[in-house]
């Protein structure tokens, strides 16, 4: 069973959302990058659990350049066998699938795992270009996988509640909570990792259909005000008045 386990880098939950001086891009100066959550907690520990019931590889893909390969090695001290590392920048969701269906058209893969979404853009697009341009079955917001050999059974997460399928290998998901239990690399893994190859690979051409001109910032809040308990008239009028919802 070949499994590829695509992790993204993005910036920690806290840090500080800030842009360049002609707002055109993130600016990650100072900011403390680790692997996508959905990606490594769930994505890729369910991938190993597949590969120490059945057998088999994971691999780690990776679209990005040498200041990522921290990130990857944490994925292999986790378990993963080796990397690919596609050295460009992740410029779109675009650039970013037709660099995974590439790999994977040159590559025999048996399952194609992503996580659900990336904390920083929260497109939920790569998965499913990828699986489109690869003409593979595609199922996303996973929360349950069992395994029988090439048949899989997948439970996934829909509005109002949760739809399961069956599918054969070759497919792809994305990971949802749920779909496994976040691993912590132990120290024999940090200490294998570093032994490990991350194959850097050039890119595929793939031209961007779409450009980032420019990105904006929320429009500020307004302020909160805070009535006691105890003066429900006076929330009563607030509402009717000034917030005009009653």
């Amino acid at each position: 069973m070949n499994m590829l386990v695509c992790v993204s880098r993005t910036p920690e939950t806290t840090a500080p959302v800030k842009f360049s001086a002609d707002m055109s891009e993130y600016d990650g100066s100072g900011v403390n990058f680790i692997m996508n959550p959905y990606d490594e907690w769930y994505a890729l520990v369910r991938a190993l659990e597949v590969k120490e019931s059945q057998g088999g590889k994971v691999t780690l893909f990776h679209v990005g350049g040498a200041e990522s390969d921290a990130v990857i090695r944490k994925g292999l001290a986790i378990g993963a066998d080796d990397a690919v590392r596609v050295d460009a920048a992740p410029s779109s969701s675009m650039f970013v699938a037709k660099q995974i269906a590439e790999y994977c058209k040159a590559n025999a893969i048996d399952i194609l795992f992503f996580g659900k979404e990336t904390i920083d853009f929260n497109g939920a697009e790569v998965g499913a270009m990828a699986a489109e341009m690869l003409d593979m079955p595609y199922i996303s917001f996973a929360i349950d996988m069992q395994l029988d050999g090439n048949n899989a059974t997948i439970t996934r997460e829909i509005e109002g509640g949760k739809e399961v399928g069956e599918v054969q290998t070759p497919f792809a998901l994305s990971a949802a909570k749920g779909l496994a239990e976040q691993r912590i690399a132990n120290m024999r893994g940090i200490m294998m990792s570093k032994r490990k190859p991350i194959n850097v690979i050039p890119a595929a051409d793939a031209a961007d259909k779409a450009t980032v001109v420019k990105y904006a910032y929320p429009d500020a809040g307004g302020d909160v005000v805070y009535i006691e308990p105890d003066n429900m008239d006076e929330l009563v009028r607030r509402l009717a008045e000034e917030a005009k919802v009653l």
